[in-house]
């Protein structure tokens, strides 16, 4: 016994996370920008230290990137993927696209994946891992036939937005079940835009009552899981998002393991 606290590992030891930001004006200013949200479950609810990467599209090498990192967090965002990125028809006037994002996240994925590196996807982050790997999207998931209206009342407060809006069935046996201990979980629901044509190697997680796609995994042994919905709202009150950002954080930690060794 050496008289030292065992409570955690010291700050500088903490795993590093890429964190993936936006490219927005405020103001008349351009920003790159990360929501505190999903800074803070990562640095709370995986016990990691978030880090901002900026969306600065080929100005790094995504390889070089992830080779520095134990985990990346693709967060949710008010922008849409461009649909010449799938192939997809011309968006209507007004949408809000992100082309300096789309141009560092995609090849992120799958240098991610080269290099084994865990990652965690969230509502845009799914549909941009799904356009990666080959899929498509739809732009407008209401206009859809025989699916539901996905996106939230801007109206209502915050809290109303975040909250419960519909179920999703997991996949039996699938790693979200396996991670939760659930079979079902209600989320919340704040998107317009979600899977078509489901990527090769993307192995579905959850559906929503429509039958759309609410989550999935990379198929092989990267922690690499991507969720329609907000888990990072309040993780902390929810016992399935409390999971999830805590495996998340177990594989990071073991990629820092790893590395270290």
């Amino acid at each position: 016994m050496t008289g030292q606290s065992h409570a955690g590992p010291p700050r500088a030891a903490l795993p590093i996370v890429g964190v993936c930001a936006d490219h927005r004006t405020l103001g008349r200013h351009p920003f790159h920008v990360v929501g505190d949200k999903y800074v803070r479950a990562v640095s709370e609810g995986a016990d990691a230290l978030a880090v901002l990467l900026p969306a600065l599209g080929d100005r790094y090498d995504p390889a070089m990137v992830v080779a520095r990192l134990d985990g990346l967090l693709f967060t949710g965002s008010p922008s849409n993927v461009h649909p010449d990125q799938y192939q997809g028809p011309a968006s209507d006037e007004g949408t809000l696209h992100d082309l300096a994002r789309d141009a560092t996240t995609l090849p992120l994925y799958r240098a991610a994946l080269d290099a084994g590196v865990p990652m965690f996807a969230i509502c845009r982050g799914l549909q941009e891992l799904n356009v990666a790997l080959g899929g498509t999207l739809h732009q407008k998931v209401q206009e859809v036939p025989g699916l539901m209206d996905h996106r939230d009342d801007e109206t209502q407060p915050v809290e109303v937005q975040y909250g419960g809006a519909h179920a999703v069935d997991l996949t039996p046996g699938g790693l979200m079940a396996r991670i939760t201990g659930r079979e079902r979980l209600t989320v919340n629901s704040l998107h317009q835009q979600g899977i078509d044509r489901l990527a090769p190697g993307l192995v579905v997680e959850a559906t929503a009552p429509d039958g759309l796609i609410e989550a999935v995994r990379v198929e092989g042994p990267t922690f690499a899981l991507a969720v329609q919905w907000h888990p990072e709202w309040r993780f902390w009150e929810d016992p399935a998002s409390t999971a999830l950002f805590k495996a998340f954080g177990d594989a990071v930690r073991a990629r820092a393991a790893s590395r270290a060794s």
